[in-house]
């Protein structure tokens, strides 16, 4: 009896180990979910639907629910998804219920910033034949919170402003403005057919672009077709269009460049984002509709002045009207900058040098701040933002004077406005006082252990010369012996520290000046045509500009600024002690004097009303042999001497072939001189 008794309890127990260990194997709730949230957070919609219960089944088809998902996904630009749910500490048994409940959460970023939202939802049991599955109860809510099934989910950007550009007196030099946009309406044009090849070449286009225009696929008989954007500033095309039936002019928002082709190699300017910028700035809130800058300024600055979109996303109904907004994200506009340059004196170089292929730069000289940065010819840059034609960009590339190119940022031979330099080494290293005298004969001289034809000319033939009467009167021979006794070593040193082989310390990318080509002197030749401009020596502009600042700083070369800020400290030095201040003031008595006194080169020509000016001219002489004629660059690099405060550096191009009395720099001092004249009245 007592075993019997025993044999039945062991068989109730192993029956009840049996009966646990199926219901621990049997599917649970929590498990279907779980894999429903790693799906969901895949984005594998056609397995999520899988999991659906068949009343969900019934509201939505597949297609109609991964679409939906992969739609609005797409929309707002979902990614980081993260979904997570609350998982039960104590598993109720499946066996004795039909639903389980959880909550759930859902994380990501979107195109109008961080969403996240909870939400529950119930999981049901499916019965079939003998065993059963869990499937999800699923409705447009888990999509978005407060999603119902006939709405909508609309993305709205919301634009943010590039920042503008203005120099130090709050002219506008790159700003948000309007253009007019020149179109067409087919209606209108009936009966005046012969209105669009009068608008065509009013606009610079051909009969053909407008044809195109007209033939889209969308255009119906009342559509404004656009044609070109103007700048508003075309007041005779605008005006002439105007005239013409059928034609509508509209404003539309555009990059607008006030100071037009004056400032287009130093404002630059911006176009459409290409796949190249998109991949470059990715997650930098570009999109295919983006401007960004292409040159100059545009581009230098284009982390500062691109804005950041914003965004909203709203529940609309079926009509497209907003229900509510679930997340939004403010635009941020980019930031404005004040330049210290002054757009009278940009307009003013680049006037005079009248389209002659050149460039400027001009500084306050105590400050650093930089005034103008010039090259011509140039380019109207509104034209690339409104949508420059082929074949108005293809005379700009062929043309010879090539005005695309920004010859402000290249590096030229400086001709005489060397000396300077080459007169503060050799005070420096005290190879020559400012009263030293050489006694030279004749206008050529050569060291008797030079081989060969190789010899320095002079213009002038004074027998007796001090610093002050070489640099009055430019005497090559002069700087070429001065140089010779420095030696190459102490001579490259003091270039050195003038900055040759150096960036300049400037947000705008200038080539670097250069002492040689290897930036050594090897031979008594190349010293020597170094000393007075030639050689192999090469000077940026602005460069030069600064250098010569050194002269009115007591022996510091100022440093270059381009932004205005708010900070009043003193100027800083870009190099200091260059030359003692002693000799810095030498070197300017004797600048003054080379355009004061009749046997300066820098004399003629005299303009009545220039402020008294001290500084020095230079012609680069590009010769494939000595003794031939070539190419001659003209240069004059000026300051006004009471109360320096505006240091012009300007070179011409083949001032050889210029049709004017006024030859060599001679020509390029006329400009330079009207020049001060007309900003320092």
């Amino acid at each position: 009896m007592f075993l019997k008794r025993l044999c039945l309890v062991s068989i109730l127990a192993i029956i009840a180990i049996a009966l646990s260990a199926c219901s621990d194997n049997d599917p649970k709730p929590s498990d279907a979910f779980s894999t429903f949230t790693k799906e969901w957070n895949k984005q594998d919609f056609k397995k999520m639907y899988a999991q659906l219960s068949d009343t969900s089944k019934k509201a939505i088809t597949e297609k109609k629910f991964t679409q939906r998902y992969k739609d609005i996904y797409d929309g707002i630009e979902a990614k980081n998804l993260k979904v997570t749910f609350d998982k039960p500490e104590k598993e109720k048994d499946p066996d004795d219920i039909s639903s389980e409940t959880f909550k759930y959460h859902v994380k990501m970023n979107t195109v109008a910033g961080p969403l996240s939202y909870s939400g529950k939802t119930s999981v049901v049991k499916k019965k079939k034949d003998d065993s059963y599955t869990w499937t999800v109860d699923w409705d447009p809510t888990m999509i978005l919170k407060d999603l119902q099934m006939d709405q909508l989910v609309s993305v709205t950007t919301l634009e943010s402003k590039r920042g503008e550009i203005v120099d130090r007196n709050e002219q506008g030099l790159a700003i948000n403005g309007v253009a007019d946009e020149i179109g067409l309406f087919p209606q209108q044009l009936e009966g005046h057919e012969e209105n669009k090849t009068k608008l065509a070449k009013l606009l610079g286009v051909s009969d053909d672009d407008i044809n195109d225009a007209l033939s889209a696929s969308w255009v119906t008989p009342d559509s404004f077709v656009p044609i070109k954007t103007v700048p508003q500033s075309e007041t005779k095309i605008i005006d002439e269009a105007n005239q013409l039936t059928g034609v509508v002019i509209k404003e539309t928002p555009a990059r607008v460049y006030p100071c037009g082709m004056a400032c287009s190699h130093l404002t630059g300017y911006v176009g459409s984002v290409t796949k190249e910028d998109l991949d470059k700035y990715k997650d930098k809130g570009y999109t295919e509709s983006s401007e960004i800058g292409k040159t100059g300024l545009e581009l230098i600055y284009e982390d500062q002045l691109h804005g950041q979109d914003g965004a909203e996303i709203t529940i609309t109904d079926s009509d497209h009207q907003p229900i509510k907004t679930i997340a939004k994200k403010d635009p941020v506009d980019g930031k404005d900058l004040k330049l210290t340059i002054d757009t009278k004196v940009q307009k003013t170089l680049y006037n005079h040098m009248d389209g002659d292929s050149g460039a400027a730069s001009a500084i306050n000289p105590k400050t650093g701040e930089v005034l103008a940065l010039v090259s011509t010819p140039a380019f109207d840059p509104n034209q690339f933002v409104l949508g420059i034609s082929n074949s108005d960009y293809q005379k700009l590339l062929k043309d010879p004077e090539k005005p695309l190119l920004n010859r402000f940022t290249q590096t030229y031979a400086p001709g005489s406005t060397q000396k300077p330099i080459s007169a503060a080494i050799a005070l420096k290293n005290k190879v020559i006082t400012p009263k030293t005298t050489l006694k030279i004969n004749g206008l050529t001289w050569k060291d008797p252990s030079w081989k060969g034809d190789f010899h320095i000319t002079r213009e002038d033939s004074l027998p007796s010369v001090d610093l002050e009467k070489a640099l009055v009167v430019s005497d090559n021979i002069y700087f070429a012996q001065v140089a010779l006794k420095t030696g190459a070593d102490k001579f490259v040193d003091g270039m050195k520290a003038f900055g040759f082989g150096e960036k300049l310390p400037f947000p705008y990318a200038m080539e670097a000046s250069q002492v040689s080509n290897n930036g050594k002197i090897d031979s008594e030749g190349l010293l020597a045509n170094t000393a007075y401009g030639q050689g192999e020596v090469l000077t940026n502009p602005l460069h030069l500009a600064l250098v010569y600042s050194a002269f009115v700083n007591d022996g510091n070369i100022i440093k270059p600024q381009l932004l205005v800020t708010d900070d009043d400290s003193k100027p800083s030095y870009m190099k200091k002690n260059v030359v003692s201040a002693s000799d810095a003031k030498e070197i300017s008595k004797a600048l003054s004097e080379g355009v004061e006194t009749p046997s300066g080169t820098a004399y003629q020509p005299q303009i009545e009303g220039t402020p008294a000016l001290a500084g020095k001219t230079g012609t680069a002489e590009h010769k494939e042999k000595q003794g031939t004629q070539g190419k001659d660059d003209g240069w004059f690099v000026a300051y006004n001497t009471d109360n320096p405060r505006l240091l012009i550096s300007m070179m011409i191009e083949n001032v050889q072939d210029k049709k004017s009395n006024l030859k060599g720099s001679h020509y390029v001092v006329d400009k330079v001189k009207r020049s001060f004249r007309e900003l320092l009245k």
